[in-house]
């Protein structure tokens, strides 16, 4: 059966509300969207960033052991940098969420008639007639009246504010977790192999961490892994070109 061409003519006698059996709305998504993404990034920061200053000492020298330290130590920097970073961050974005959701108690407490009206005014400005949108915005606030407020005013969840523990502690160990591949393939592959196999293998895996990306996001996967591949391929070459130029004069 072919689906209607206008939503007019659907028999929404014969509908049953709720999400599509692929599509579940479960609560605390942007929590876990938050973490996914800090994850994700994470990964692949750690990639480029460690693949680059490995890239570079290698292109300086073949001194395994000097290689090892300089890529220990941007590991450990890194790690500790994102995870502090993404903490600030999402600190932030949790401070700004608190104060909006308080500033709404406020007003519902000191007018919530005028509450209701601007609530039923969101409702009208998204489609619904005045009537309905009345109808709609008092039956929400008696059930929850800041949650209601709060997802059409603010777009914020008060019952899924973001974790800036769970953003920090996911990039820092997905920064760790991207970093030790160039690191433990440069280190462990044999010195005529080492640069090439590092190549490959970081190729690799940021093309894994693009396609991830995508995913989470609903985006292209085929843009995202040649953007990803792309760049990490332009920073490895460009730092090991900087160690090469650096190791015949230094």
């Amino acid at each position: 059966m072919s689906a209607p061409d206008d939503v007019d003519e659907i028999d929404v006698s014969q509908l049953q509300a709720g999400p599509h059996e692929h599509e579940p709305h479960e609560g605390g998504l942007n929590n876990r969207l938050n973490w996914l993404r800090a994850g994700v990034l994470g990964a692949n920061d750690g990639i480029v960033s460690t693949a680059g200053i490995v890239m570079g000492v290698a292109g300086a020298t073949s001194d395994l052991g000097t290689i090892l330290v300089a890529g220990v130590a941007g590991l450990a920097a890194g790690a500790l940098s994102m995870g502090a970073g993404e903490y600030v961050s999402v600190s932030t974005q949790r401070d700004s969420e608190l104060a909006l959701l308080d500033k709404e108690r406020r007003e519902l407490r000191e007018d919530p008639q005028d509450e209701l009206e601007e609530l039923a005014g969101l409702y009208v400005e998204r489609g619904l007639s005045e009537e309905l949108a009345l109808q709609v915005a008092k039956e929400l606030t008696e059930r929850d009246a800041l949650a209601a407020h709060a997802e059409v005013e603010l777009g914020i969840d008060p019952d899924d504010i973001s974790s800036a523990w769970n953003a920090a502690f996911a990039s820092m160990v997905s920064f760790t977790i991207g970093a030790l591949l160039p690191l433990l393939t440069i280190t462990l592959v044999t010195p005529d192999l080492r640069v090439a196999v590092t190549v490959v293998a970081v190729a690799l895996a940021l093309a894994l961490t693009g396609w991830a990306s995508a995913r989470f996001g609903y985006g292209p996967a085929g843009r995202a892994v040649a953007r990803n591949v792309l760049g990490g391929l332009f920073a490895m070459a460009v730092t090991y070109a900087i160690g090469s130029a650096l190791g015949t004069h230094v």
